[in-house]
C-alpha cells in the first residue's frame, strides 16, 4: 500500500482485562482512536491509567478481549500469532525510551539490519540518507556508547522510520533527556511525521512537549478523553 492509500490507526471498542478472577483489572475500556497519516497524537495521563496496553494494543503486541485494531484498513485482531509478528516487523516502528540500540552497531548499522529484516525492502529509505535527514550523517559510524542521549533517540527514530511503517509508536522518548534535547527530539517526531505521512502515537509525561503535537488525548483509568 503507498503512502497515498494509507488511512492510518482505528481503535474500535477496544478492551483489555488483565489477571483472573477477582485480580481482574480493566486496563482498557472501550476505547475509540483514530490517528491519520501525518499526524502526531500525544497521549498522557497519570501512572497506571493505561497507557502502555494502548501501546501494546497499537502495536499488535497484545490482543483485546473485545473491540478492533485496524492499521491501514487491515485488522491485526483477526491474525493469527505468527501473521501479527510479521506485521509488527513489516509496517510498525517503535521508539523506546532509550532508544534502544543494540550496543555492538554502529548507528547506520541500526538502520541496515532493520532493512534487512524486512520484506519491504524495496519500500525502505536508503538508511544513510535517512540518517542525514535526522542530522546524525556526521555520527553515521559511532556506537551508541559514543553518543548522547539525544543522539541516541535520532538514531532511533530514524530507525523506527526507516522501514516505511504505517504506524510509528513513541514510548516517553524524553525521559531522559534535558528540556531543549526534548523539544528537538519532539519537534523532528512531529516533522518526520509528517513527511513520512506515517501516524504516529506518543506516550508522554512531558508536558513542555505537547506544542510539537497535532493532537493530545488523555488516559484515565482505562478510558479515554480528549478534554
Amino acid at each position: 500500500m503507498s503512502s497515498t492509500e494509507r488511512t492510518g490507526l482505528v481503535l474500535s471498542g477496544v478492551t483489555l482485562r488483565l489477571g483472573d478472577g477477582d485480580d481482574t483489572v480493566t486496563a482498557l475500556d472501550g476505547v475509540d482512536l483514530m490517528v491519520r497519516p501525518g499526524e502526531l497524537v500525544a497521549v498522557v495521563g497519570p501512572s497506571g491509567s493505561g497507557k502502555s496496553s494502548l501501546l501494546a494494543i497499537a502495536g499488535a503486541l497484545t490482543t483485546p478481549d473485545e473491540g478492533t485494531v485496524t492499521i491501514d484498513g487491515r485488522d491485526v485482531t483477526a491474525m493469527n500469532d505468527r501473521a501479527r509478528a510479521a506485521y509488527r516487523r513489516d509496517h510498525i516502528g517503535f521508539v523506546f525510551q532509550s532508544g534502544n540500540l543494540l550496543p555492538a552497531l554502529t548507528a547506520l548499522d541500526q538502520l541496515r539490519l532493520v532493512t534487512n529484516l524486512s520484506k519491504k525492502r524495496i519500500d525502505s529509505h536508503d538508511p544513510a540518507q535517512l540518517l542525514a535527514d535526522v542530522g546524525m550523517a556526521h555520527r553515521a559510524d559511532r556506537r551508541p556508547h559514543q553518543l548522547s542521549g539525544g543522539e541516541r533517540q535520532r538514531v532511533g527514530i530514524a530507525r523506527a522510520l526507516v522501514g516505511h511503517p504505517s504506524l510509528l509508536l513513541v514510548d516517553e522518548p524524553t525521559a531522559a533527556l534535558d528540556r531543549a534535547r526534548s523539544h528537538e527530539v519532539v519537534q523532528l517526531l512531529a516533522q518526520e511525521t509528517k513527511q513520512s505521512a506515517v501516524a504516529s502515537v506518543m506516550v508522554t509525561h512531558d508536558q513542555d512537549v505537547l506544542e510539537h503535537c497535532d493532537r493530545v488525548v488523555e488516559m484515565i483509568d482505562g478510558r479515554l478523553s480528549t478534554g
